[in-house]
C-alpha cells in the first residue's frame, strides 16, 4: 500500500506542469487537429458572380455543423484507439511519500489480513509495469477499436454525401422555381396582351363584354400563378441559404448547366452491386460487425489469465534505522480467474448478441439500399421518358394556342376556346419545366444511392 502525503513545500519545488500544459504537450505533431468551423463569409459567394452546383456543394461542406460534427466523432474513434493501444505500452509513475508516525511501534491492526509496522520516513521511487500477455484480450480491443474508428469515418462520409445530396437538390429546386417563375412572368404578358386587344376590340363595339370577361378572368389566373411561383421561388432560396451555412437569405444569382441529360443506365444490377460495394453507409455497418466481433473475442478472453511484470526502485533519504536507504524489486504476477457471479458468462454472451444485432442491421440496410437504387433508377428511367412526351406536349400546345388565337382572330372561334388552348400552354409549359429538372434530380439520387455523387 502506497501512502502519499502532500507537502506544500515540496509540491511549490516541483515543475508541475498545469492540465493545460499537458493537454498541449501531450498532442504530438501528427495527431490531427481539430477542424475549426468556417463562418459563412469566409465561404461566401462573391457580389455580382453566379453560383454553381460545385460551389453550392463546397460552401454546404464548408459551413453545414453536421460535417464538422461527423470529422469530430471520427477524431473521437481514433483518440479511442489511442486507448486501448495505451494496455500494451508500459506504464511508469514518479512516487513521493512521506510518513510520520507517532508511535514506532505500531501497526496497522484493522482492515486487511496484513499488519505492516509504520515507519517515519520520506522516500522517493519510480515504478514500471508492462503486460506480457492477457492471451490476446488486449489486442482483440485494440482491432476492435480500430474497427469502430473506420465505421465513424464511414458515418462521417456519409453524412458529407447526404449534405451534399440536399445542396444539389435544393439547388435545382431553386433553379426549378425560377424557370416555373419565368413561365408564369410570360403567362402574365401574354394574357395581359390579349386582355387589353379584348378591350379595345370591346370598346370599339366589335367584342362583346362577355369576351372581354373570360380574358381577364384568365389574366387574373394567370397573376396568382405568378404569385404563387414568386413565394416557391422566395422558399426555395431560403432552403438553399440554410443548407450552404446562411442564417438569413441569399439572393444568389444561379448558374445554370447547359449540358445535355445523359442517358440512362439499361440495368439496375450493375448498379446494386456498385452500391453494396462502395455505399459508406454498408462499409460503417460491416466496420461495425468486425468491432463487435473482436470485442466479443476479448470478452471470452475474460477467462485467460493475465501475466504482467513489475518493477520498482527508489530512495529514503530519511527513514527509520530499520529501513535501508534504498530498495529495489522485480516480479512477475498471475492472475487467473476463477469464479465472479457469472460476470464474464454474461458479458461474453451481452457481446455475442450485440454482434448478432448488429450483422442484422448490416443485412437490413444491403436489402434497403438494393431498394433504393432500384427505385432510384426507376424514377429515372421515368423521367427521361418523359422528356420527350412534355417536350411533344408543349410543342402541340403552342400549335393549339396559334390556332387558337386566329380562328378567334377571324371570329370563327370563341374565347372559351382561346381560354382553354391558353390554360394547355401553361400546363405544358409547366410540365415540361418540371420534366427537365426533375430528370436532372434523379439522376442525382440515383448517383447518391449507388455512392457515386456526380
Amino acid at each position: 500500500m502506497r501512502h502519499f502525503l502532500i507537502w506544500p513545500l515540496v509540491l511549490s519545488s516541483l515543475a508541475i506542469p498545469t492540465p493545460a500544459q499537458t493537454a498541449s504537450s501531450q498532442q504530438s505533431p501528427s495527431s490531427p487537429a481539430i477542424p475549426t468551423p468556417i463562418t459563412p463569409a469566409q465561404g461566401a459567394v462573391p457580389t455580382g458572380s453566379a453560383l454553381t452546383r460545385r460551389q453550392a456543394e463546397a460552401l454546404a461542406l464548408k459551413n453545414n455543423p453536421q460535417i464538422t460534427i461527423g470529422r469530430l466523432r471520427a477524431l473521437q474513434a481514433g483518440q479511442i484507439v489511442r486507448e486501448q493501444r495505451s494496455a500494451l505500452l508500459p506504464t511508469a509513475y514518479l512516487s513521493l511519500t512521506g510518513v510520520d508516525s507517532s508511535n514506532n511501534n505500531a501497526r496497522i491492526s484493522a482492515g486487511g489480513l496484513s499488519n505492516p509496522v509504520i515507519y517515519p520516513r520520506a522516500a522517493t521511487g519510480a515504478t514500471v509495469s508492462q503486460l506480457i500477455t492477457d492471451f490476446g484480450r488486449t489486442s482483440n480491443l485494440l482491432s476492435s477499436s480500430l474497427s469502430a474508428a473506420k465505421a465513424e469515418e464511414e458515418t462521417s462520409a456519409a453524412t458529407t454525401a447526404q449534405i451534399v445530396l440536399a445542396a444539389d437538390q435544393a439547388f435545382y429546386n431553386a433553379l426549378e422555381t425560377r424557370a416555373l417563375l419565368q413561365v408564369a412572368d410570360q403567362t402574365v404578358q401574354a394574357r395581359q396582351l390579349i386582355s387589353d386587344k379584348i378591350k379595345a376590340l370591346t370598346n370599339a363595339k366589335l367584342k362583346s363584354d362577355l369576351d372581354l370577361s373570360f380574358a381577364n378572368v384568365d389574366l387574373a389566373r394567370a397573376k396568382l400563378l405568378q404569385l404563387e411561383a414568386r413565394n416557391n421561388y422566395a422558399a426555395s432560396l431560403a432552403t438553399l441559404s440554410a443548407i450552404l451555412g446562411y442564417a438569413d437569405q441569399q439572393q444568389f444569382e444561379l448558374a445554370e448547366s447547359t449540358s445535355a441529360p445523359e442517358q440512362p443506365e439499361p440495368d439496375v444490377t450493375p448498379l446494386i452491386m456498385e452500391a453494396l460495394r462502395q455505399r459508406p453507409e454498408v462499409l460503417a455497418l460491416q466496420d461495425q460487425v468486425t468491432a463487435a466481433e473482436k470485442f466479443g473475442r476479448a470478452e471470452h478472453d475474460l477467462w485467460m489469465p493475465t501475466v504482467s511484470a513489475l518493477g520498482t526502485v527508489g530512495l529514503a533519504p530519511v527513514r527509520d534505522y530499520h529501513i535501508s536507504n534504498w530498495y529495489g524489486a522485480v516480479g512477475v504476477n498471475i492472475n487467473i480467474p476463477v469464479f465472479n457471479g457469472f460476470l464474464y458468462n454474461a458479458r461474453a454472451k451481452t457481446a455475442d448478441l450485440q454482434t448478432e444485432s448488429v450483422r442484422q442491421k448490416l443485412m437490413d440496410q444491403r436489402n434497403n439500399i438494393a431498394r433504393d437504387v432500384r427505385t432510384a433508377w426507376q424514377d429515372s428511367q421515368q423521367a427521361f421518358e418523359r422528356l420527350s412526351v412534355t417536350q411533344q406536349l408543349r410543342e402541340e400546345a403552342n400549335l393549339g394556342l396559334k390556332l387558337a388565337q386566329s380562328r378567334y382572330d377571324l371570329g370563327l372561334g370563341s374565347i372559351v376556346e382561346l381560354g382553354q388552348a391558353e390554360l394547355q400552354k401553361t400546363e405544358a409549359d409547366i410540365a415540361d419545366t418540371d420534366a427537365q429538372y426533375q430528370y436532372r434530380l434523379t439522376r442525382l439520387v440515383l448517383a447518391y444511392t449507388i455512392g457515386a455523387p456526380k
